[in-house]
């Protein structure tokens, strides 16, 4: 009979045990969950941000050579035997930086980091020699702006970074001087 007396007492200290088990386990992985999803933001933060980087770079060098060429909008000119030399190198760093945007970016951020590059790989086309149509180098230009723009939108949206994004860098720049005056 004393055991019965006390049934009520130790069923009530194993559901709490058990609801205490149940809510720790449940907090920890929330906690557990968080982390990685913020160690995760940030590896994808540093793919994104170094893989631009590393476009841009491509970008300059082909900017470079392009005005060496005799095209508009950049004044430090790139001897292009040299350039084509760096341009090399410059798509050896994006290919392998691209690996890591494959890895963890989601599908529209890594659609419009493919996106960019490929704008990217039409400039180079001038810098190498193989267009040399000055309108299609302000199309080429222009087109590799919106693209630039693309991305940063998706992967600001990835990110979770709320707001619209900077505003755009079109070509040609508003405070060059027009020749159509």
């Amino acid at each position: 009979m004393a055991l019965v007396d006390q049934l009520p007492a130790l069923v009530g200290v194993i559901v709490g045990a058990a609801g205490s088990y149940a809510a720790a386990s449940l907090t920890e992985r929330t906690r557990w969950r968080r982390a990685r999803s913020e160690r995760w933001d940030q590896q994808r933060f540093q793919s994104y941000a170094s893989y631009a980087n590393t476009l841009k770079a491509q970008l300059r060098i082909s900017l470079r050579i392009g005005a060496a060429r005799g095209f508009d909008h950049v004044v430090d000119p790139l001897d292009p035997d040299e350039g084509l030399k760096q341009l090399a190198e410059a798509e050896s760093r994006r290919a392998a930086e691209w690996e890591s945007v494959l890895l963890v970016g989601d599908a529209a951020t890594v659609a419009a980091a493919r996106a960019w590059h490929e704008s990217i790989w039409s400039v180079e086309k001038y810098a190498r020699g193989m267009k040399d149509d000055p309108e299609g180098w302000a199309n080429a230009l222009q087109r590799t702006s919106r693209a630039r723009d693309a991305f940063y939108a998706h992967a600001r949206a990835d990110l979770g970074i709320e707001g619209p994004p900077p505003p755009s860098g079109n070509w040609p720049r508003v405070w060059e001087p027009s020749d159509q005056a």
